[in-house]
């Protein structure tokens, strides 16, 4: 389909006074009624839906300036070069070498995918496995998954359920620190989504020693350490 010139004049027109375009400003910007039309404008000079907010936002090829994941954030609008919201998951898990947890990945796209990898892990383009307690999404190749396992539980600290707990003068500084963050930041947080977070950071600590942190600073809040909360 041949493109009019005076569509990709208005749509050059628009994005040099807009970073991104939500997909029904731009079909009034062009004056049509068609989204058939619009899309084949868009194709013409090289485009990204976004992966967040239902794909209702795009931006010229030229604009993003994607990071090593190949994502791009503008304020809260998330675009990738890997596609929609599926197709972005299943690329960063596949390259994960530990895989994700659904927190990690909510991090990374900054948004909840709750939803999204169940319906992956339906479709077969994911695997779920129990690691520590923890779901860990892998990639759907057998081999890969394996690897990602082994690589995981490097990570993931064994069972201290009975072992000696040190109290918070025993604990270092940077996981103090960023415990108190985490209470601050999370009021929410129960012990477990506390260790979850601190794990994400790099630092091991069970929920008996987020107990004893808080019990020790007098704080006020009561975190619960035998949730019952349904894993995701």
């Amino acid at each position: 389909m041949t493109v009019k010139s005076e569509y990709l004049a208005v749509v050059d027109k628009l994005f040099r006074t807009r970073t991104v375009v939500l997909h029904d400003d731009l079909r009034r910007a062009l004056k049509v009624q068609s989204r058939v039309t619009a899309f084949h404008v868009l194709k013409a000079m090289g485009y990204y839906n976004s992966y967040s907010h239902g794909g209702r936002y795009c931006v010229l090829e030229r604009i993003p300036k994607f990071d090593d994941r190949g994502l791009w954030h503008f304020r809260d609008i998330g675009f990738s070069r890997h596609g929609t919201l599926r197709a972005t998951i299943v690329y960063l898990v596949d390259h994960a070498p530990a895989g994700y947890t659904h927190q990690e990945l909510e991090s990374i796209l900054k948004l909840r995918v709750h939803n999204t990898l169940l319906l992956l892990v339906e479709a077969d383009q994911l695997q779920r496995e129990t690691v520590a307690d923890i779901y860990v999404y892998c990639s759907a190749h057998r081999a890969r998954a394996v690897q990602q396992l082994v690589e995981r539980r490097k990570l993931t600290p064994p069972p201290v359920e009975n072992a000696d707990v040190p109290l918070p003068g025993q604990l270092a500084p940077a996981v103090l620190i960023d415990l108190l963050l985490d209470f601050i930041r999370h009021p929410e947080h129960d012990t477990k989504a506390v260790c979850r977070q601190l794990a994400s950071l790099g630092h091991w600590i069970t929920p008996v020693q987020v107990e004893d942190v808080f019990r020790h600073f007098g704080l006020k809040k009561t975190l619960p350490s035998r949730s019952r909360r349904s894993r995701r």
